[in-house]
């Protein structure tokens, strides 16, 4: 029987073993931790004892950490969560707050949501301010590395730390310069016409036109851009269009014509993703209410 239960356990070692499994790396995780390889090795073999499991085996030069190393870490994150509740107070007064919110989002998330966030964090914390950065296709990283508090993103990272929730959906229009031309009125119109879309570094291509393309309706694109910022140039005074979603009519699209698509298809989700550390946090859970309180 082990000489060392379960009492020996401690925040240190939960973020230790979290930190090697995300990393799968003993070097590489000592550097994050700002440890010494040796002090990680000595308290992996503590943590052995505990769980009765060698969480990590040799593999070539490297490690790979074993399937009862990977699903401690997930509960290691929901143990490290409560712990932070645990030291934190639940009631502050947003008035009181001197911080600045970091928000992933692409242009149009950016466009339609964070002007009028910002309004109403200020409203109540007017020392409060917001640093938006490119979401691209977010990963779980950002949030992991606390590179940023929240982000706005239909494709939630996949990951058992990452918590989302559902925000609006919004169905797609067809933009184009009615200056120019007509609305498309069927697909053998739509098809004909040069299409403008969003193409993401290195090759991530919107769900819409991954559907498209799974169902076998081939569109001929004229431009791809990285933001949706880029595509209205491309419309205006020409004959092409844009599909995109459907709430880009009073922002990046204002002044063009739309129309639906000649087709069916799901309306993209907006959700809101955030770490599994600020699920009890009294501070992020009020920027979520805020964000929340735009949408009716």
């Amino acid at each position: 029987m082990s000489k060392i239960d379960y009492s020996h356990l401690d925040g240190r070692l939960l973020q230790l073993l979290i930190t090697v499994v995300e990393e799968g790396s003993i070097t590489r995780a000592a550097e994050r931790l700002g440890v010494t390889q040796s002090a990680v090795s000595h308290l992996l073999g503590k943590l052995r004892t505990i769980v009765g499991d060698p969480l990590v085996v040799k593999s070539g030069r490297g490690i790979v950490t074993t399937t009862r190393a990977e699903s401690l870490a997930r509960e290691a994150r929901i143990l490290l969560e409560d712990m932070r509740h645990f030291t934190t107070a639940d009631d502050f007064d947003p008035a009181s707050l001197h911080t600045t919110f970091i928000v992933a989002a692409n242009d149009f998330q950016r466009d339609l949501l964070l002007p009028r966030l910002l309004d109403r964090l200020r409203g109540r914390a007017p020392e409060v301010s917001l640093r938006v950065i490119p979401s691209d296709i977010p990963d779980a990283d950002m949030l992991r590395e606390e590179r940023c508090h929240l982000v706005i993103s239909p494709r939630p990272p996949d990951a058992s730390d990452i918590l989302h929730k559902r925000l609006f959906d919004d169905g797609y229009r067809v933009f184009y310069d009615d200056e120019q031309r007509t609305a498309p009125l069927n697909l053998l119109e739509y098809l004909a016409a040069d299409h403008v879309t969003v193409l993401y570094a290195p090759q991530r291509t919107l769900d819409l036109d991954d559907e498209l393309a799974r169902r076998g309706i081939a569109r001929r694109f004229a431009a791809m851009v990285p933001g949706f910022g880029g595509i209205p140039a491309f419309i205006h005074g020409s004959r092409r269009l844009a599909t995109l979603p459907g709430s880009m009519a009073s922002g990046a699209m204002r002044g063009l014509a739309h129309c639906a698509p000649p087709f069916d298809s799901r309306p993209m989700p907006m959700y809101m993703i955030w770490h599994l550390r600020h699920r009890h946090d009294p501070v992020h859970g009020w920027l979520r209410a805020e964000l929340e309180a735009l949408l009716p």
